[in-house]
């Protein structure tokens, strides 16, 4: 025996259905689109096709959600350098986060040569266009302290790029990551890329390389107070085999040999990365 519903059920059944949809629809429009806005930071003219060009090896965008970033956020980039994350960051968090840079300043006085020319070109980057700069706080990490803007347990977000190897080498790897875990909020992410070393690699080796092995990091991490949350392949490069004449810079963009097997090098990319996110405990 067939069961027919009644008319009035049907109809009411069919106006919940329609207004649940509604109600679906209208809840994913309050989320704010945080992948489209971050997208166009990405896309935006701010950036130079050379720095795009390199988006194939270092997936900004991906990498940026898998640190859980968002426009509300106060981000500290630790050592911007020329700035290529920061003109993705300071067009993303113009309207609605803060954009802290802290160049950072090291003991030897040769790469502290270095870094001075670095800070002036990019000192010179973010003066030339304020429409879309002029909000970002510019301070320094030295010694593992902050300079030039407040940094403690008032962070959401530590970033930093393919920068520790230095800090191993300078002797502030230490210092540096428990002033990350001052600055940050409890709950606060420290977002980690950096040139993974084979397993096993030792400390000189990582120093003469460039190359960091990711227990050294986590390890390392750990000490300052810091969890591990996760761990990305995204930016990794199963063709690159760390044993190059003048280490991870042999590769693209350094390519520190010259013209020597610079064909091998940019057929390889540039290096295999460590994407790893720690969290600060509540």
């Amino acid at each position: 025996m067939t069961h027919h519903s009644h008319p009035m059920l049907r109809t009411l059944r069919n106006t919940l259905a329609g207004l649940t949809a509604t109600l679906l629809v209208a809840a994913c429009a309050c989320v704010p689109s945080n992948d489209s806005s971050l997208a166009s930071a990405v896309a935006g003219p701010q950036r130079s096709d050379a720095a795009k060009a390199r988006d194939v090896y270092r997936h900004p965008q991906g990498t940026l959600q898998f640190f859980e970033i968002a426009p509300t956020q106060t981000v500290l980039e630790i050592a911007p350098g020329c700035g290529w994350y920061t003109d993705i960051l300071a067009p993303y968090l113009h309207d609605h986060g803060t954009l802290y840079e802290a160049e950072y300043e090291s003991p030897s006085p040769a790469a502290a040569a270095e870094e001075k020319a670095g800070d002036a070109a990019f000192a010179r980057k973010l003066a030339a266009t304020p429409a879309l700069y002029g909000k970002v706080v510019v301070g320094t990490l030295q010694a593992g302290q902050f300079n030039g803007f407040e940094a403690n347990g008032n962070v959401d977000r530590v970033l930093t790029f393919r920068n520790i190897h230095n800090w191993i080498k300078d002797g502030q790897i230490d210092a540096n990551l428990q002033a990350f875990y001052r600055a940050l909020k409890p709950g606060g992410i420290l977002g980690v890329e950096e040139h993974r070393a084979a397993p096993g690699t030792s400390l000189q080796q990582m120093i003469d390389s460039g190359y960091v092995t990711e227990a050294y990091v986590i390890e390392h991490a750990q000490a300052a107070g810091f969890k591990l949350a996760g761990s990305s392949e995204i930016n990794s490069n199963p063709r690159d085999t760390k044993d190059y004449p003048h280490g991870v810079w042999s590769l693209p963009p350094t390519y520190e040999g010259g013209s020597v097997d610079k064909a091998r090098f940019a057929a390889i990319g540039e290096s295999d990365r460590m994407t790893l996110r720690f969290v600060k405990p509540n």
